[in-house]
Parts: C-alpha cells; sequence; structure tokens
C-alpha cells in the first residue's frame, strides 16, 4: 500500500459521506430551533408540531391507527399503477419514436399534460369508477404512463448512430437491432421515465386518498388533520417522507446499476 492511498480513501469517503453528515446536521439543527420556538410559545403548537412531540406520535400511528398497513395499501396501489403505467407507456413511447408524424404531433401535448396538475381531474373518475382504489390507481397510471411514453421516446432517439452503423455492417435485420441495440442502448434513460412514472403515482396516489379520505397514508394524514391531531398529522407526513426518500434511494441505486459507465 502506498503512502497516497490513506488519504485517498479518505478523500472517497468525505465525498460520500460528508454531504450527508451535513445535511443530517442542518436538519437536526433547524428540527433544534423549531423545539426551541414550539417550547417557548413562539410558534403556535396548534399549527406547528414540535418534532419531538411528532416523533413520539410515530409510535401511536403504528400502534393505535395502522400506519404500517396504510403503508402497504398505498405501496401496493403504487406498485400496480407504476406497472400499469409501463403497460401504456412503454409502447407508446415506441409509437411515438417509430412514426415521426406521431411523434411530431403529440409529444408536445403529452409534454404539456406532464407539467399540467392533473390531480384535479379527480372529481371526474370519482363520478365514473367511485370512491374506491379504483380511481386512485388510475389516477397514478394516468401521471405515471407520460412520463414513462416521453423518456422512452427520448432514449430511442438517442441511440448511437455508430452503434447502429455497427449493426449494419452484421447484417442485422431490423428486428435484431432492435432488440439487439437500440433497447440495450435506451433501457438507462427509459428507466428514469419508470423512476419518474413511479414517483408522480405515489405523490398522486396520496394525494387523491387525503382528498376523498380512503385507502393508505393519504387517509391517514386526512384522518389526523379532520381529528385535529397536530403532532399525529404531522408524524403521517414526516413518514411519507421517509418512504419516498426511501424509494428514491431504491431506484437510485437501481438506474445506478443499469448505468454502468
Amino acid at each position: 500500500m502506498t503512502h497516497a492511498e490513506p488519504h485517498q480513501k479518505q478523500r472517497l469517503a468525505f465525498v460520500l459521506w460528508g454531504p450527508r453528515t451535513a445535511g443530517l446536521l442542518v436538519l437536526l439543527f433547524l428540527g433544534l430551533i423549531l423545539e426551541v420556538l414550539v417550547a417557548s410559545g413562539i410558534a403556535d403548537p396548534s399549527i406547528v408540531a414540535a418534532p419531538s412531540e411528532m416523533l413520539m406520535s410515530l409510535e401511536r400511528l403504528f400502534t393505535k391507527d395502522n400506519l404500517g398497513a396504510a403503508f402497504l395499501i398505498t405501496l401496493a396501489q403504487a406498485l400496480s399503477a407504476t406497472l400499469l403505467a409501463m403497460l401504456i407507456g412503454l409502447p407508446l413511447g415506441w409509437t411515438l419514436f417509430r412514426y415521426e408524424v406521431l411523434g411530431r404531433a403529440y409529444r408536445g401535448w403529452l409534454a404539456a399534460m406532464f407539467a399540467a396538475p392533473l390531480v384535479l381531474l379527480y372529481p371526474l373518475f370519482l363520478v365514473i369508477i367511485g370512491r374506491n382504489y379504483g380511481t386512485t390507481i388510475t389516477m397514478g397510471v394516468i401521471t405515471g404512463s407520460i412520463p414513462v411514453a416521453l423518456y422512452t421516446c427520448e432514449a430511442l432517439h438517442k441511440v448511437s448512430p455508430t452503434l447502429l452503423k455497427v449493426g449494419a455492417a452484421f447484417n442485422l435485420t431490423a428486428k435484431q437491432t432492435f432488440t439487439l441495440i437500440q433497447v440495450p442502448a435506451a433501457v438507462p434513460d427509459a428507466f428514469t421515465g419508470i423512476r419518474l412514472g413511479l414517483i408522480y403515482a405515489l405523490v398522486n396516489i396520496i394525494g387523491i386518498e387525503f382528498l376523498i379520505d380512503f385507502g393508505g397514508l393519504g387517509r391517514v394524514v386526512s384522518t389526523m388533520f379532520f381529528r385535529y391531531d397536530i403532532p399525529g398529522m404531522y408524524a403521517a407526513i414526516f413518514f411519507i417522507i421517509l418512504i419516498s426518500l426511501l424509494f428514491l434511494t431504491v431506484l437510485k441505486k437501481v438506474e445506478r446499476w443499469l448505468r454502468p459507465v
């Protein structure tokens, strides 16, 4: 082992853990400030919960308000919506890539829908489908399939022309070129769309659960809100944030695995 190797390992450890440690310390500092503000009466406890009360409420949410079961319900809906979004978005993205006229005609519309607050459509589906899981999953599918389609189309367009020329040099058929070259090359970028689809589906499902007071995690937040249980409400929101961070971490690791370079 050379003399420079320990310094390189220390530098690598700092690069990996330094920002995370700094972020955690800032979060703890802000939590301490909020705790002091609530304890001193500067912050109204009927509006803002002290972090200590919020954390203590988490145990009660699990034992008495079935937070764990609510999480599984929301998770099942989000995964179902994402799977359906992939079944719709992946072929749609390929269609927009394969037929250039359709791509030029509708990619802009899809991009506009992606930026629009589609959650406002929930009253329509409440009338058509009813107050059930069909409404929440449908909203998740709609919001999730759009980024899947857009990023799939973009990923196929970004395949290197050099790879296509190599396939042509080996006299590959159009089907072989698509399955052996275009699909593997497009997978990493297309996965970005799937990741966004899952996150958007999750956010919209939780939002609809809150609005219609039905389902999983969103319903827990709604219940705490109508009980005027401020610590419990913030504890449920904090749990949702933790779950979202967990999803993002897992998806980033999978995406990194799909991007070896």
